[in-house]
């Protein structure tokens, strides 16, 4: 099956890395500057102040907004990246199929004072690459037990601990009467799987109901009681890719939009979900070149249920009617931040 191309405006960079040691030594240079500012802006970040989503989260279509709220998540995250799909279709020149098992660590803060309305974060993510459990879930649970559609074959496989290191800055703005609606950020990430340094802009669960509401005043009736818990997020995202030692066939840019719907009840101080339902669709540029040297277009939903403090996540590639790439992945975080001592909280 052909793959569509991609409707985004592209970009013309310089041929590609590694193609003489001259670009190969640059790439390995713009490598270790990009880790350096990682580790730079952690260690002068105090302690109080640092932790949303590693690589390859956006990429795969997981929700990845800044977070609204202070929080310090541990989780298990898993991706699937199939060589094949079900009739056998190579997806691109990358030659094995990769099962990310990531550990994750995710620590997000507010600011005060001076910094007010700005918001740091720091996420590491590490773990064994294996086929398992993914093909599993993938190929046992989905397509055999739940469809009973043709599995996905699996030729080679990687196998090695990989990794990712990310850290970000972001800028929120009140809308409405409704404080950390908007914001503006940026940050990078580096790994084993590759590297990138991203801007981002958009908006994090805007109410409409609150909106009217700070307009016109309260309101009591049963239509504003049942729209009031509605939530809307979106975001556009602009980042410049570079390879790693997992994937290696990589377009210079990407492009991302990511949209979603939420239902829920929340903290009027914190803004923590008590209980959320979101869902969600994302279109990406793609990271991945196909044949011609084209980036690949991605399309995936995602839907996530969070009853405080669990987070539960599942994404797919189901919007591009494929099965290959980057085709699913799933998350399950709890957030330690409430169970933080005092002297490690902003005030």
């Amino acid at each position: 099956m052909k793959r569509r191309p991609s409707f985004f405006i592209k970009t013309v960079f310089p041929s590609s890395f590694g193609m003489n040691q001259k670009t190969h030594f640059s790439q390995i240079s713009s490598t270790i500057i990009l880790i350096g500012t990682l580790v730079g802006i952690w260690t002068i970040i105090p302690p109080t102040i640092r932790a949303e989503t590693p690589a390859p989260f956006i990429h795969w279509g997981a929700l990845s907004y800044p977070d609204q709220e202070p929080s310090l998540e541990l989780g298990l995250s898993l991706f699937r990246f199939t060589e094949f799909n079900g009739e056998g279709e190579r997806f691109n020149g990358i030659n094995e199929t990769i099962g990310i098992n990531f550990v994750t660590l995710t620590w997000t803060e507010h600011l005060t004072n001076t910094f007010e309305n700005w918001s740091t974060n720091f996420t590491l993510g590490i773990g064994p690459t294996r086929n398992q459990p993914t093909e599993w879930l993938q190929n046992d649970l989905i397509h055999d037990g739940l469809w009973g559609i043709e599995p996905v074959p699996v030729g080679n496989k990687r196998k090695q601990t990989d990794f990712s290191i990310s850290a970000s800055l972001t800028r929120w703005w009140a809308i409405a009467g409704q404080k950390r609606i908007l914001y503006l950020g940026g940050g990078g990430q580096s790994g084993s799987l590759f590297h990138e340094v991203f801007a981002r802009t958009g908006f994090r669960r805007w109410s409409p109901v609150h909106t009217l509401e700070f307009l016109n005043g309260k309101q009591d009736g049963i239509v504003a009681k049942l729209f009031r818990p509605l939530r809307f997020s979106g975001m556009v995202r602009a980042a410049r890719i570079e390879t790693g030692a997992a994937f290696h066939d990589l377009a210079n840019t990407a492009y991302t939009a990511q949209g979603s719907i939420s239902y829920g009840w929340y903290d009027e101080q914190t803004l923590h979900p008590w209980f959320e339902v979101e869902i969600g669709a994302t279109i990406d540029s793609g990271i991945f070149n196909g044949e011609l040297g084209d980036s690949l277009e991605e399309r995936f939903w995602t839907a996530a249920i969070r009853a405080y403090p669990f987070t539960f996540e599942t994404w797919n590639d189901q919007l591009n009617s494929k099965d290959y790439g980057p085709t699913y992945g799933a998350r399950l975080t709890m957030d330690l931040y409430s169970f933080l001592p005092d002297s490690w909280k902003n005030p």
